[in-house]
This record gives C-alpha cells, structure tokens and sequence, in this order.
C-alpha cells in the first residue's frame, strides 16, 4: 500500500491467493469500528507526522459494550511504533480510537473477515491519503443526506458515483479565509436504500463526512452496515475521603464593560473564576481604563480567584521588561488595590511564552524583573495579588512550534521554579487540541503531572496553586462549527471538568472564552447581532454544571470509559455530576454505603433542555437509565 493510503490493498500472499488483509492509513483523527466475524489481530503501526518528539499521545480500542479493552500510551520519545491486539469473534463493534489532534501517521491492518467501517472528523482533516483513493458509504431509504470536506491543501475534490444507476455527482474542495468554512453536496434523495462510491481527488491531507445519514465509510460496499450498540454498564462506588477542593469555574472575560442586555447570560454562567487580558501599551497611556469592568465583575458575581495575561493591544504576547511595560504593570497594580476585597488576582507575565518567546533565557530575564517590580509594589499582595507562571501552552504537550521539543510548558515551568521558586505562587497552563471525547482523559493526566512538579503540602495540596486558566477543543481560530456549536460541545467541556476537577488538585478551570468574537467564534455565549446574545449548548451545560457544583472532591470509583463522573459535597450536601459521552444506553449503578437517600436526578440531553428523571434504590445501591450523549447530575443530603 502506498503511504497514506484509507485503501484497499489486493495483495498475492502466496500462489494460492488466499484473502488479503486490509490497511487503512495514514488516519490521523478518527474511529475505526471493527466486526470480527472470527478471531482475528488487529495490528497499528505509526510513524511522525510533524512534532512527535514533543507530543506522547494515547489510542484506544474498546469493546462492544464501551468498555475499554485495551489501551496503549504512547510516549514522546516513541515517534515510531508498533502494536497487535487480539479481537474476539463478536457481534457487537469495537472501536479502535485514534484521537486527533495527532502528531503521527496511524496505520491499521486487520482480516479481511472482519467488517470494518471509518468514522472520520469533521472539518478537522482525519487523514493524509495517496492518489486515487476509493471508499464507500451508504444512505438509507427517505434521508435527506449530503457530503462535505474541507481543502486542508491536500485533496482537492471529492467524485460520487451512485452504484444503483451510475449517476455522478462531483464536489470541490475549494480554500476558504475562515478554518471553519467548507463545501458541501446535497445527495439525491431516494425511496429505496442507496449505495455511494466516493473517490478523493489528490493525495495529501483530507477532510470528508456525511451530515444527515451515518458518517461511516468502507472500502468494499459489502461492508457497510448500521453500528451495532449494545447496552452499557457502569458501576459507581462512593467513597468518604475527601480528595481536595473542586476547582472555581470560570470563563474569560471581555476586555469592556458588558451591556445590560448580556447580562442575563452573564448570570447565567454564574462565573467563580475569571480569566483577563491585560494591554500594557493601552494602560500606559489610559492609566485607570480597567477600573469600571473590573470592578463590576468583581462586584456583580462571586468571583474567588483571577488571573491576568500582560499584553499587548491586539493580545500581543511578547513585552520586554521596558518602560511602557512598567508603566502599564504599575497600573494595573493600582487598579487590583482599589478592588478591594477577598478575591486572588494572579498576574502572568507573558501569554504562553514557551510559544511566542525567542527562547526561554529571553523569558526568563523579562520574568525576574518584572516580578522584582511587583514585590516592591507597596501593598501588592495585601491586595491578593500573587505571581504566576508561566501561563504555557499546553504542560505536557508541546505548543504548535517548529522547535516544539525544547518549548514543552513543563520543562519550562521546571526552570523557572529552579531559578525564582521564592517569587513564584501558582503554575498556570492552557490546554488545545484535545477534540475527541474518549482523550479527555489526559486533563486528569496534565494535573497530576503539574502537582508533582510544584509538590504537595503536609494537607496534600499542591505548594504552588494550579490554574487551567485557559482551555477549548482548539486553538486560535482552527474550529469547527460541530465542535463549539453543538451538543458536543456540552459533552466535551463537561469531561473536561470532570476529568480536571478528578483529584482535587486544581484551583481553577476556565473556558476560552465568554462570548464569540468575529475571528474566534469559540466563546459559551453566541452574539446574534447589537444587543442580543444567548448561551450556546456549552454555556447551558456550564450553568447545568454550576446548579450542582459543591466544594469538596469525594472519593469515587467508577468501572466505565464512556461515562465520567465526579463525587462532590457541601457540608451533607452530595452530588455527583456525570457525562454520558457515547451514543449507547447505559445502565448505572450507584453504591452509596448508606441506606438509600432521598434526592433528585437530572438529565441535560441533545435538546439541551434539563429534565426530571427516574431512579431506583435498594440496600443502599441507587440505579438508572443514562440515555446516550446526556450530562446527569444526582443531589441527595447524606445522614
């Protein structure tokens, strides 16, 4: 097979021509769901993309029922390797799970016996193909569906043969000034089921799916067939130790005073952490101009904690330790001592400097005098400023830089606590590019490793505050209108706080950020046009999110992949706030240890509507029905 293949590879193994296998490659961001029809191995294979030596990365195959049947990590220093893994005879599908972004190229091998059907991305580019690519998909009878794809600058254009009469339909791929803009071919609507051959015109990066019918594709027609799912289960134990605090959840917040008419919006989102950007040039020359919007957020809700980025107009990332960005610091200081009140303000020096800085020497110098000037501020910290570093893209993970390897935020953050340790209060990070629901995972990952860089206190806290001050499925403007428009959204960043919040280790967890703006249409918040805004499916999940947030992380084990959950208390106060990610059913059960409480259960589903549901006790073992893709939240008092 040629190298990025998504083909159909006829191969002579041996002169009495017995059946091929087939390879898919090179996947970069997608699922492959696999029936094995008798026993069989199903062989990855993966080779660099571009920045592997920075980036360790995940894959997951699980099982017909959801549950995760093996995994395989992936480290950075593996930019090449190699796996097999056993697939019992079933009829049920497993998933083998290549989460994008990827930094490498994914190969995959399997019987020819075994029915395989590839759900690629959408908009987000799934894979780098050769020429003359051929899959196939499949429209049931009355549905209205259509064909996509993006121009990544690799495939061109996509060609579609109808197998029942040979008409040809054709598509191009056309480049766009938006990441989020794409074409789109509406398919012929039939009365009787419909059999489709695609073909990509080009090779290199491609990006194509279905909208309105399954988003599954096969390279032999006689494969395609409807996903089977069987039912899930999930076991939930609740513990009595207290892990930690659950995180303040915020958002970031806009650099004005908001108009009356999004204030009910505001509200809503019931913000407990902030997110600022500072812009020293303007503040050297406004001295006060931050006063009133600060003041009011601080004001209007309960907002524990803050942090600010120093920049410039324009979020520009990279200040020098000049005098325009002295003066502009020395106001933003006497702005945060008029504040007043209890609330923390962390100060960040630079927007992810492993990104944007020359080098870390640079930074590093830029770093000690400006926190030099704030500790000889009279009065900084008894006005709850504190220092924090080095607001990194991404911590584990290195940032999207040609020299990604020697920018990891880690390794970054390691120097700086070796060089000003003593100045330093709180590690903060932001986190991109981890769009699929299943790798959410490495959130919990990402905190852990932050906690054990900075250490732990005779209490079990971190020594040095952790702050996710800022996070969404990607970065700068590389969106997709599935990712922030729809439910999934609401999937996504419910995972995402569940999996952060998991240890309690974290301080803070903040969205990027609160509105749409015209370039970053990425916000919790949608601008319909002067005056007018309304929550988007993430926001109403943020304020299903609050309406159950306690303060304390309890002690939970859960047996499941496709559900998260987190165990919260307030004082007798209990909650435990879940996310069903997968589109099966699954039934979950609730170990308690105590006769079975009263209380409520609630379901935020597709519709984005929250409603009252059912459930059953007995001996202290509380059961349910969790409909696929659905948040639920379940509040008792304990005895």
């Amino acid at each position: 097979m040629k190298r990025a293949g998504l083909v159909f590879a006829t191969l002579v193994l041996s002169a009495t021509l017995q059946a091929a296998p087939l390879q898919w490659g090179d996947i970069r961001d997608g699922s492959l769901y696999l029936q094995a029809a008798k026993a069989d191995t199903v062989t990855v294979s993966w080779q660099p993309a571009w920045q592997a030596d920075a980036n360790p990365e995940h894959i997951f195959l699980l099982n017909g029922q959801g549950q995760l049947q093996t995994d395989r990590p992936i480290k950075a220093d593996e930019p090449r390797g190699r796996v097999q893994w056993p697939l019992a005879a079933s009829n049920s599908d497993y998933q083998l799970e290549i989460p994008g972004y990827s930094f490498r190229r994914y190969r995959i091998e399997h019987a020819d016996s075994t029915r395989a059907l590839f759900a690629p991305a959408k908009v987000h580019f799934s894979a780098e193909v050769g020429p003359n690519v051929e899959l196939y998909f499949k429209v049931p009878a009355g549905e209205k569906a259509s064909l996509a794809g993006k121009y990544h600058g690799g495939v061109r254009g996509l060609q579609v043969q109808r197998l029942g009469d040979a008409q040809q339909l054709s598509l191009a791929l056309k480049p766009y000034p938006a990441y989020w803009q794409f074409d789109r071919l509406a398919l012929p609507q039939s009365s009787k089921e419909q059999t489709f051959r695609l073909q990509l015109q080009g090779r290199g990066k491609v990006a194509f799916w279905l909208d309105g019918s399954a988003n599954l594709f096969a390279q032999q027609p006689g494969q395609l067939r409807p996903l089977h799912n069987s039912d899930g289960k999930v076991a939930l134990t609740l513990g009595h130790t207290v892990l930690g605090r659950t995180p303040d959840l915020g958002v970031n917040l806009p650099y004005v005073l908001p108009p009356p008419s999004s204030y009910a919006v505001l509200d809503a989102l019931q913000p407990q952490a902030a997110g600022y950007y500072s812009f020293a040039d303007l503040l050297a020359r406004k001295p006060g101009y931050e006063t009133a919007f600060r003041s009011f957020y601080q004001q209007r809700y309960t907002i524990k904690q803050d942090i600010t980025l120093l920049a410039g107009t324009g979020r520009e990332s990279v200040l020098a330790a000049d005098r325009t960005s002295h003066d502009g610091l020395d106001d933003w200081l006497n702005t945060t001592r008029k504040l007043g009140g209890s609330t923390l303000h962390y100060l960040a020096f630079a927007d992810e400097p492993n990104l944007n800085y020359s080098d870390y020497p640079t930074f590093s110098r830029y770093f000690q005098a400006m926190a030099e000037r704030v500790q000889r501020s009279p009065g900084a910290r008894e006005a709850g400023v504190r220092i924090a570093m080095p607001a990194s893209s991404r911590l584990v993970n290195g940032p999207l830089h040609g020299s990604s390897e020697k920018r990891i935020g880690l390794d970054w953050a390691r120097r700086l606590l070796k060089e000003h340790g003593s100045q330093i209060d709180a590690l903060a990070w932001h986190e991109w590019m981890v769009r699929d629901l299943l790798a959410t995972r490495s959130y919990r990952d990402s905190v852990r490793q932050a906690a054990n860089l900075v250490g732990l206190n005779a209490q079990g806290r971190p020594n040095k505050a952790l702050l996710l001050d800022q996070t969404n499925l990607s970065s700068g403007s590389s969106l997709s209108p599935y990712d922030q428009e729809t439910h999934f959204t609401a999937l996504w960043w419910t995972s995402v706080v569940i999996n952060a919040s998991q240890d309690g280790l974290l301080d803070m967890l903040n969205w990027f950020h609160v509105a749409d703006e015209p370039e970053w249409p990425k916000g919790m918040v949608r601008v319909l046009g002067e005056n007018r805004f309304e929550l988007k499916p993430v926001g109403l999940a943020q304020q299903f999110i609050q309406q159950h947030w306690l303060d304390q992380v309890l002690a939970l084990d859960n047996d499941a992949f496709e559900v998260d959950a987190l165990a919260m208390a307030r004082g007798k106060q209990r909650s435990l706030l879940g996310v069903n990610k997968g589109e099966r059913l699954q039934q979950v059960s609730l170990a308690t240890e105590q006769a079975c409480p009263q209380g409520a259960l609630s379901f935020f589903g597709p519709d984005n509507k929250t409603r009252s549901a059912p459930f059953a006790c007995e001996q202290g073992r509380i059961h349910f029905q969790l409909p696929g893709q659905t948040l639920f939240a379940l509040t008792w008092s304990a005895s």
